[in-house]
Formats: C-alpha cells, sequence, structure tokens
C-alpha cells in the first residue's frame, strides 16, 4: 500500500508512518515543520496540505491518506481547512480510502466520553472538538471510502497491544487514555479493512 501520512512528523502520525514502513508499505509523510524522522525509507514531503495544488501533489500516486493534524497557533480550524483541501484533491484525482485521526467528543460521540473527563472536555476543549466535528462532516460527505478513529486523551507510554475500538451505541465502556503507539497501530488496521469502511470509533486502552 502506498499510504500518505498528512501530519505524520510526530506524536501519532510518526507512529503510524513507522509501523507502515515495518510493516513493508511505501510511507510518505506530509509536514509543515520538516523532517524528524531519521529512516530513509519513509519519503518526506514539506508543505501546507491546506493549499489545494500543493495537496494534489502531495497525494499522487497513493492508495490511501491518513490525517493525523493536529490544530495549528494562529490559525482557526486548521483540521478543517487541511481536511478540506485533500478531500476535494482526493474527489478530483486521488485514492478513495481515506481516514482521519479526529477526538473522542467529536461529532455524535459525546455519549462516549467517559464521567468526569466528558465534562471537562466539552468544557475545556470546546474549540477543537468543533473543528474535529466539521472535520468529520466534510469526510462522511466527501463520498471517499472513509474511516474515524476518535481516541481518548493520548499517551506517550510504551505500546500495550490492545484495545477497546467502539461505535457509537455499541455496549462497552472506554477508558480515559490511549497509547501513541496502539491508536497508531489500530490506525494501520483501520487502513487495511474493508470493514471499517464508513465507520467511526471511539478508541481507548
Amino acid at each position: 500500500m502506498k499510504l500518505v501520512i498528512i501530519g505524520g512528523n510526530s506524536g501519532t502520525g510518526a507512529a503510524l508512518a513507522e509501523l507502515a514502513r515495518q510493516a513493508s508499505h511505501e510511507v510518505t509523510v506530509v509536514s509543515r515543520s520538516g523532517s524528524r524522522t531519521a529512516h530513509g525509507q519513509i519519503i518526506q514531503l514539506n508543505g501546507d496540505a491546506s493549499d489545494p495544488e500543493f495537496a494534489v501533489q502531495a497525494i499522487a500516486g497513493a492508495d490511501a491518506v491518513a490525517i493525523t493534524v493536529g490544530g495549528s497557533k494562529g490559525k482557526k480550524n486548521a483540521r478543517t481547512s487541511v481536511t478540506r483541501s485533500v478531500v476535494h484533491a482526493m474527489q478530483a484525482n486521488g485514492p478513495q480510502r481515506r481516514l482521519i485521526q479526529s477526538s473522542l467528543g467529536a461529532g455524535n460521540s459525546g455519549s462516549q466520553l467517559p464521567g468526569v473527563i466528558g465534562f471537562l472536555s466539552k468544557m475545556l476543549l470546546a474549540k477543537p472538538l468543533a473543528d474535529h466535528t466539521e472535520q468529520e462532516k466534510l469526510v462522511e460527505d466527501s463520498g471517499l471510502d472513509w474511516s474515524i478513529v476518535r481516541p481518548t486523551g493520548l499517551g506517550s507510554k510504551p505500546a500495550l497491544g490492545k484495545w477497546t475500538a467502539l461505535q457509537v451505541g455499541e455496549p462497552g465502556r472506554l477508558g480515559g487514555s490511549i497509547t501513541r503507539d496502539d491508536l497508531a497501530a489500530f490506525m494501520l488496521e483501520t487502513l487495511q479493512s474493508n470493514q471499517s469502511i464508513s465507520k467511526a470509533y471511539g478508541i481507548s486502552n
């Protein structure tokens, strides 16, 4: 699989890039801030994916695209801006398979937020969650083969190798956090599975 990761320079995106490389996929990382990846087998492409022309170049030849961008200081709704640009590029020229990293509490997933974490998230993360919600809507309305992952709090501890992933309305309970490596592993599994198309998952350890 030729995988393009928008925002793959650090955090979950970088973890996904490394796992995909280890699985012998051809990986391109797109970042505004320059490369931090030392591995020569991962292609680096520096630029702003919210630029429509650059987005077309970035996804050229890809089989799948993952968006893992975070917020951008001084730039309102950065996730939505990048997602809109990449969606348009994919609709016109690119691959059908697409995955975005959102956040638990976005879209219709408020009911999955656990306890006090849910209350605090809605108060303290209102703007990022609104950005993620708009990002999700763009993907769901795109006509592409999309999947959405909505992690709880992200941690940098070593992978546990197990997680709970639930769609809204499924029985079960999500915890308060997940390691980035475990989230990346689930994302790679999701990209490789047709069973996950048009589905959104809340996920935690």
